[in-house]
C-alpha cells in the first residue's frame, strides 16, 4: 500500500550570510569503511537486500545511511568537482555523517534562493548533506533497475546519436511531443507505484515522497533543463524520470517484438531483403522513434505509445507536435540536432576531380620529399664512409695493422648488395634510362643481316639473339607506355566497380545524417552578444572586469563545449568556423577594449593562439588552436554537457580584498578565494527564457534567483568553471555570500 501524499507545503528556511554549515555540525566520526563500486553495490543488493519470494527489494533506507554506500558517492562528487587533480581530496568523516543524518529529515536540510528581481520564483536548494543523500539514493536506485531497463534508453546524449546514426533505410520518425508540465503530485504517486514493484520498504518510499513534497525534488517534463548540469537539477532527477517513463520502454519493446516477429528477416543472403524494423530511442523524457515500414504502421505505433503515456503516467502528450514526418524529404531534431535519412554518397561523397588533382599533387610533393631526404642520407652515407676509408687508408700507409675480434665482411657485403641492388632497381624504373641505354645497345644492328649471320659461328649469332632478347624485355621504350596504359585500364575499372556499388546502395539503402541546427547556434551567438547585428565579432563589455586568462578561460570553455557537443554531426565545420573566427575575435576584441589597445595589438601580443601567463609566469594556452580544432572528430565521443551553462551565465570578478570565505566547491578546504558575481544572460537581456520568439530554442537557462549572487572560489577551481569543467551542480549553493 502506497503511502499517501502531503499536502501541506514544508517551512523553506532563508539563506543568510553564515559560514560554512558542515563546519559547525557536530556529528560522531562513522568507522571506517571500504567505497563501494557499482558493481559490489549491486551484488550486496542481490546478497542481503533481495527477497526471492516476493521477487523484491527491502531495507534500503538503512543500507543509504551505510558508511560504505556514502563514501562511494561522496568521492563521485569528489571526482566530479575537482578534474584538475589527479587525484580528488577524500571526504571528511563529519560530511558523511552530516549526510547520514539528512535521510530523517529532508525538509530542514533546504536552503530557499530569493531571486534578485520582485516577479522572480525563489528557488530552493538542498545542502551540501542532503545533496550527497540524494547521491545515495541515485546510485541504489540504479543498482536496483539499471539492469532491468531497456535498451534503448541512454544516459548519454553521444551514445544515443551513435545508435541513431547506425539506423539503417529509415523511412518514418516522429518525436514525442511532452509539452512543458511540472512532476505534479499523481506523477509522484506512479513513479512510487513503479519503485514500489522492486523495493519493499515503506521508509525509503516515505523519504522519496518528502523529497518531491518539501521540492527538494522539483523539476518539469517536456522542458529543456534536465541532463544540462544546471543547479535547479537535484542529483536524483535522471534516474527517477527513468524509472518512470520504465512503463512506457516497455509497451515499445512489446511493439519492436510484434513487429519483428510478422517481419522476419530472410535467410537467403542471395536476396538483397529489407525486413520492416521498429528503432527507439529515448534519452531522460525525448523519446524518438525510427521505422522502415508503412506510414500506417507508424501512426499505429505513435497512437499506442501515446495512449500508454496518457493512460498510465497520466503525461500530456502534443498530438500535433508528434506528427509523423518522411525521414527521406524532412528534418527532425532530437537532443539538439537535425537528423534525416539520406543516401550513403551524401556522407561520403566521391573525391571531385578538383580533389583528385591535389591529391595527385600531394602525393607527387610527398614523393619528391621522400627522394630529398633519401638523396640527403645517402650523401651523408657516402661522406662518412669517405671519411673512414680515407682514416683506414693513412693508417695502413704508415703500416700499422688491425685487428678486430670479430669479422664483418659478411655484412659489408650484404649491405653493399642491397645499396647496389637499390640503385638498380631505382635507375631500371626511369623509362628515360631504359630508353637511352636501348637505344645504345640496339644502334648499328648489322648481325640482323641475313648475309652477316651466315658468315659468322652459330654460337655467336645465339648468344646475339639472348643479348637482343634480353634488352628488349628489360629495357624496351615501349614497355613503360604499356604499363601506364594497363595501369590507367586498371584504375578506371576499380573506378567502374566502385561507381557501381555506390549507384547500388544509394537506390537500396539510406543512412541517417546528423546535422547541427547552424541558425539556432548562430542565434545563441548573437544572443550572447559574441557577434552584432551584421554576424561580425563584437566584445563583451561585461567581461572587462576578469583577468587576462579568466577572459580567454570564459571563452575556452564556450568554445569547447560547442566543439565536444557537435563533434558527431556532418556539418561540424560550421561549427568549427563559428568558434575558430567569431569566439576567437571576440576575445581578441574584448582584450583589446580592456586594455585600450587596437585589435591587431592584442594579437600581436596574445598570438593567435591566446597565449596567456599562468601564475609562474608559463605560457598557457586555453582556447582551442586551429590545429586542434582541425583535428577534432566524431572518433573520441565523450558525452559532454550542452553549452547552455557556460553561455547563458558569466562570473564577474569584485574589487574585494581581504576575504577569507572558503571555496564552495564540494570538499575544497581552501580560504586564499575571490569573490565572483553570477550574472546571467536572461536577465541581462531582459528577456524570459520560455519566450521562444526571443529565445534560442533548446538553450536552457540557469535559474534567475541565482542572479547577482556571490560565491567565494579559490583559483583552480574558479578557473575549472571558467572552462566548463564544472558547473553550478559542484558549488554549495546555499552558501552564498552577502556582499551587501
Amino acid at each position: 500500500m502506497l503511502h499517501r501524499l502531503a499536502h501541506s507545503r514544508v517551512c523553506h528556511c532563508f539563506i543568510l550570510p553564515t559560514s560554512r554549515a558542515l563546519s559547525n555540525a557536530p556529528a560522531p566520526t562513522p568507522p571506517a569503511a571500504a567505497p563501494l563500486s557499482a558493481a559490489d553495490l549491486e551484488q550486496l543488493l542481490r546478497r542481503c537486500h533481495y527477497s526471492a519470494s516476493t521477487h523484491r527489494f527491502h531495507s534500503l533506507l538503512p543500507l543509504l545511511t551505510h558508511p560504505s554506500v556514502l563514501l562511494s558517492s561522496a568521492l563521485h562528487l569528489s571526482r566530479r568537482s575537482h578534474p584538475s587533480l589527479p587525484t580528488p581530496p577524500h571526504p571528511p568523516p563529519i560530511t558523511i555523517a552530516a549526510a547520514a543524518a539528512a535521510f530523517s529529515s529532508p525538509s530542514s536540510h533546504l536552503r530557499l534562493l530569493l531571486p534578485s528581481r520582485l516577479k522572480g520564483q525563489p528557488l530552493p536548494v538542498p545542502t551540501f548533506p542532503l545533496r550527497l543523500a540524494l547521491r545515495c539514493a541515485a546510485s541504489v536506485l540504479d543498482a536496483v533497475f539499471a539492469p532491468r531497463a531497456a535498451t534503448f534508453a541512454y544516459r548519454g546524449r553521444h551514445a544515443a546519436v551513435r545508435y541513431l546514426k547506425s539506423i539503417p533505410s529509415a523511412s518514418w520518425f516522429f518525436r514525442v511531443a511532452i509539452p512543458r508540465q511540472p512532476f505534479s503530485p499523481h506523477h509522484v504517486r506512479r513513479l512510487l507505484g513503479a519503485i514500489s514493484s522492486k523495493v519493499d520498504d515503506p521508509g525509503f518510499l516515505d523519504f522519496l515522497n518528502e523529497l518531491f513534497v518539501s521540492d527538494a525534488v522539483a523539476f518539469e517534463l517536456g522542458g529543456c533543463e534536465l541532463g544540462r548540469g544546471l543547479p535547479q537539477e537535484s542529483e536524483l532527477t535522471g534516474t527517477l524520470v527513468n524509472i518512470f517513463f520504465n512503463l512506457v520502454d516497455g509497451e515499445i519493446m512489446a511493439i519492436r517484438e510484434e513487429v519483428h516477429k510478422k517481419h522476419p528477416r530472410m535467410k537467403d543472403d542471395s536476396v538483397r531483403h529489407t525486413p520492416v524494423r521498429v528503432y527507439a530511442i529515448r534519452y531522460l523524457d525525448d523519446i524518438l522513434v525510427v521505422t522502415s515500414g508503412s506510414k500506417m504502421l507508424t501512426i499505429e505505433i505513435r497512437d499506442r505509445i501515446i495512449a500508454a503515456l496518457e493512460r498510465d503516467l497520466e503525461v500530456k502528450v502534443d498530438r500535433l507536435g508528434s506528427s509523423i514526418h518522411s525521414a527521406v524529404s524532412e528534418k527532425i531534431e532530437f537532443l539538439g540536432i537535425e537528423f534525416q535519412a539520406v543516401p550513403p554518397s551524401v556522407l561520403h561523397p566521391p573525391m571531385s576531380e578538383k580533389a583528385k588533382r591535389a591529391r595527385k599533387k600531394y602525393l607527387k610533393m610527398k614523393a619528391e620529399k621522400a627522394q630529398e631526404l633519401k638523396n640527403a642520407r645517402e650523401t651523408r652515407r657516402k661522406k662518412l664512409g669517405l671519411k673512414i676509408l680515407n682514416h683506414l687508408f693513412k693508417r695502413m700507409r704508415r703500416g700499422e695493422e688491425f685487428e678486430f675480434d670479430f669479422r664483418i665482411e659478411k655484412e659489408v657485403q650484404q649491405v653493399f648488395r642491397d645499396w647496389a641492388e637499390e640503385t638498380v632497381a631505382e635507375y631500371f624504373e626511369s623509362h628515360e634510362h631504359c630508353q637511352y641505354w636501348h637505344r645504345l645497345l640496339t644502334s648499328g644492328d648489322f648481325l640482323s643481316l641475313n648475309r652477316v649471320r651466315d658468315q659468322l659461328p652459330p654460337a655467336l649469332v645465339d648468344s646475339y639473339d639472348k643479348l637482343q632478347e634480353t634488352v628488349d624485355k628489360f629495357l624496351m621504350p615501349m614497355r613503360g607506355h604499356d604499363m601506364t596504359e594497363e595501369e590507367e585500364r586498371l584504375a578506371e575499372e576499380e573506378e567502374e566497380k566502385q561507381y557501381e556499388k555506390r549507384t547500388v546502395e544509394d537506390l537500396t539503402e539510406l543512412k541517417m545524417r546528423a546535422n547541427v541546427p547552424i541558425d539556432l547556434v548562430r542565434k545563441a551567438v548573437k544572443l550572447a552578444g559574441f557577434t552584432n547585428s551584421m554576424g561580425r565579432p563584437r566584445p563583451i563589455k561585461l567581461l572587462l572586469c576578469l583577468d587576462d586568462a579568466d577572459i580567454i578561460k570564459w571563452y575556452a570553455g564556450v568554445g569547447r563545449r560547442w566543439l565536444d557537443f557537435f563533434c558527431c554531426c556532418h556539418n561540424f565545420k560550421m561549427v568549427k568556423t563559428v568558434v575558430t573566427y567569431h569566439l576567437r575575435f571576440s576575445c581578441f576584441l574584448t582584450l583589446a577594449e580592456k586594455h585600450e589597445c587596437t585589435k591587431r595589438q592584442a594579437i600581436s601580443h596574445f598570438t593567435k593562439d591566446l597565449k596567456v601567463a599562468n601564475d609562474v609566469g608559463m605560457p598557457e594556452v586555453h582556447f582551442p588552436t586551429e590545429r586542434e580544432i582541425r583535428m577534432i572528430g566524431d572518433k573520441n565521443l565523450s558525452d559532454p554537457k550542452p553549452v547552455d551553462g557556460a553561455l547563458t551565465m558569466i562570473l564577474v570578478r569584485l574589487a574585494v580584498d581581504g576575504t577569507s570565505y572558503p571555496c564552495l566547491a564540494h570538499f575544497c578546504a581552501k580560504t586564499e578565494t575571490v569573490l565572483y558575481r553570477i550574472r546571467l544572460l536572461q536577465n541581462r537581456l531582459n528577456v524570459d527564457p520560455l519566450n521562444e520568439k526571443k529565445w534560442v530554442h533548446g538553450l536552457g537557462g540557469i535559474h534567475e534567483s541565482l542572479n547577482k549572487k556571490c560565491l567565494p572560489l579559490c583559483s583552480m577551481h574558479a578557473s575549472d568553471l571558467f572552462l566548463g569543467k564544472i558547473t553550478l551542480q559542484d558549488i554549495d549553493c546555499t552558501q552564498f555570500v552577502d556582499v551587501e
